[in-house]
């Protein structure tokens, strides 16, 4: 099965894009609601959580791993490559790879949590994929409580997405990288407030094109992962009561969410 762990729902964003990007291919889901939201914690802390929950997703028969959180992505990723064998993808470099690639005059800004922006990571990368790109930052930490709470259009969540992305807007960028994939969700509340010309990219549809693209080049690891006939499984560590309405808005339809202390 594909691995993929988030510290919430949010994650579901690219465990959808997954399943529509690669059929056939089971996933085994882990939010781990208990212990979120992940962003301001400390990187040890982070790095902790990431190894138990890649230690619970080897353990339902994961075969490869994809870090959709983004905060566990930026401070935790260098410590799971080193530490297991299985390939490891997280949603950083995808949406780098995306932005340098399409923006126009290299004014590049990034929203994500307090440990995403804090680790530099989206900076290194873009300033490597793309040496003469101006990248610019914005923390958000109020959003991820506002989409796990289901608030995606409320008035009080348009009045801070607006503050958030104003700085950013002043910078005149013209390529927004959503740095957490909880982001997605409150694309249509973002795209209008930081301005329409602002090509937008969704870190959950990029790490399922790239991940499309090293099963399309790895007989092997699709031989490990295709089996259509095995049902993809969803687990939380706790069950709030937003989480079945907000996992039923991801995929469309009911999901089956199965509670795990991890």
């Amino acid at each position: 099965m594909i691995g993929i762990f988030d510290s919430g729902v949010g994650g579901m964003t690219v465990a959808r894009a997954i399943e529509q990007c690669c059929p056939g291919y089971p996933l085994v889901y882990l939010g781990d609601l208990a212990r979120m939201p992940y962003g301001p914690k400390s990187p040890a802390m982070i790095t902790e959580y990431s190894h138990r929950n890649t230690e619970f997703l080897l353990r339902q028969g994961a075969k490869l791993i994809v870090i959709a959180c983004n905060s566990a992505a930026s401070t935790a990723s260098s410590f799971l490559r080193s530490h297991y064998s299985q390939t490891i993808i997280d949603v950083i470099f995808p949406a780098v790879a995306k932005a340098a690639a399409i923006s126009a005059t290299g004014r590049i800004g990034i929203i994500g949590t307090r440990a995403t922006i804090n680790s530099g990571a989206y900076e290194q990368r873009l300033q490597l994929a793309r040496p003469d790109c101006q990248v610019h930052s914005q923390a958000c930490p109020l959003l991820v409580p506002l989409v796990e709470e289901g608030w995606l259009n409320h008035r009080e969540t348009k009045t801070i997405v607006k503050r958030y992305l104003h700085p950013l807007r002043d910078k005149q960028i013209d390529t927004l990288i959503l740095g957490c994939t909880h982001y997605p969700l409150l694309k249509r509340v973002i795209a209008p407030r930081i301005g329409r010309r602002v090509n937008i990219i969704d870190s959950s549809v990029e790490v399922a094109l790239h991940l499309k693209s090293i099963l399309e080049a790895d007989a092997e690891l699709r031989t490990q992962l295709y089996d259509p006939d095995t049902s993809s499984r969803f687990f939380v560590s706790d069950m709030p009561s937003p989480v079945h309405a907000l996992a039923g808005t991801i995929f469309g339809r009911p999901v089956l969410l199965e509670q795990t202390d991890v």
